[in-house]
């Protein structure tokens, strides 16, 4: 049940995220709404998570990686202790190397359908949907604002203002439309994070309860030959030397701790999510479609009764 609501929780994030950047095009908005829309300013398409504007999102994400990755390489590595440093130097190290790489390809493709991609729409506004001339953005697999024809399961995106060939959803964390173009990448990048980050807390674990059991295992670098205190620990070795009070060196390790437990829990709970939309051969978009339509189904059948009651006699 917990596993389930986290789940539901990681759902309704992605609903709001398909809401402000996705949502079908296929309803008709009121007729306020439509003049409001229409009022808007023509913008210019983006090529992929690097155009402007860059999302906040993608700060966080880079603040928190770079945090983790000064942490591990700085602080705690250099703790283990013999050869078990440079074997977990290299492992870590290239795990995120590979992660990096997959992260900065999914961000740098281009989603776009094939027909928006070959007409090169970029260096000119995409004009302001008008639902006094189309009912639907996408029209007999024709996009009236693109102005090309689409595959089936393409979709234009509000925010990267353009058709996704093969949509998915839009990611504000990457600041792209993950699509048929580099959902891989994307999951690629999503699998690469959770195993780094389950390699990050299984060392922050045996630092937390070595310290416990045996702290004198933790400093066997030749720097604290030097050091006589028990109380005072060395951080960012080899190349410094800077020193922390245990109570430093502690808060420093629950915070990267809670820091990396966060990030796992929210990786986690996206990476399963995606597993299950594989495994029954679905997108995003389909997922929270048939979602809408169960919830709407769901509400017409919670008011048959209630106008049961208010139409026939007791």
């Amino acid at each position: 049940m917990i596993a389930w609501a986290m789940l539901l929780t990681l759902t309704e994030a992605i609903c709001i995220t398909m809401d402000s950047c996705g949502r079908s095009q296929r309803r008709v908005l009121p007729e306020s709404a439509s003049r409001a829309q229409q009022t808007l300013p023509p913008r210019l398409a983006r090529v992929n998570g690097w155009s402007k504007p860059l999302h906040g999102y993608q700060a966080v994400s880079w603040a928190m990686f770079v945090t983790l990755a000064l942490a591990m390489f700085g602080i705690f590595i250099p703790m283990l202790p013999g050869m078990w440093k440079y074997i977990v130097y290299g492992v870590s190290g290239g795990m995120l190397l590979f992660h990096v790489i997959v992260y900065l390809v999914c961000v740098s493709i281009d989603p776009g359908e094939d027909n928006v991609r070959r007409k090169k729409i970029y260096s000119e506004p995409v004009p302001t949907f008008d639902r006094s001339k189309h009912l639907h953005v996408i029209e007999d697999l024709y996009c009236c604002l693109c102005k090309v024809t689409v595959s089936e399961k393409a979709k234009h995106c509000r925010a990267c203002n353009k058709c996704i060939a093969g949509f998915d959803h839009h990611c504000k964390w990457l600041n792209n439309c993950i699509g048929s173009r580099n959902y891989w990448w994307f999951f690629s990048s999503l699998s690469s994070a959770l195993a780094w980050l389950l390699c990050v807390v299984s060392i922050l674990l045996y630092i937390v309860i070595q310290h416990q059991v045996d702290p004198r295992v933790l400093r066997t670098d030749p720097h604290y030959q030097n050091i006589t205190s028990q109380n005072t620990w060395l951080l960012f070795l080899p190349y410094f030397h800077l020193k922390a009070k245990t109570p430093v060196f502690v808060t420093i390790t629950v915070l990267v701790l809670v820091l990396d437990l966060i990030s796992l829990l929210m990786i986690g709970q996206l990476f399963i999510f995606h597993l299950y939309l594989m495994s029954n051969g679905m997108s995003t978009y389909n997922y929270l479609n048939r979602s809408r339509r169960h919830s709407s189904d769901a509400s017409s059948r919670n008011k048959i009764p209630s106008l049961r009651k208010q139409i026939l006699p007791e």
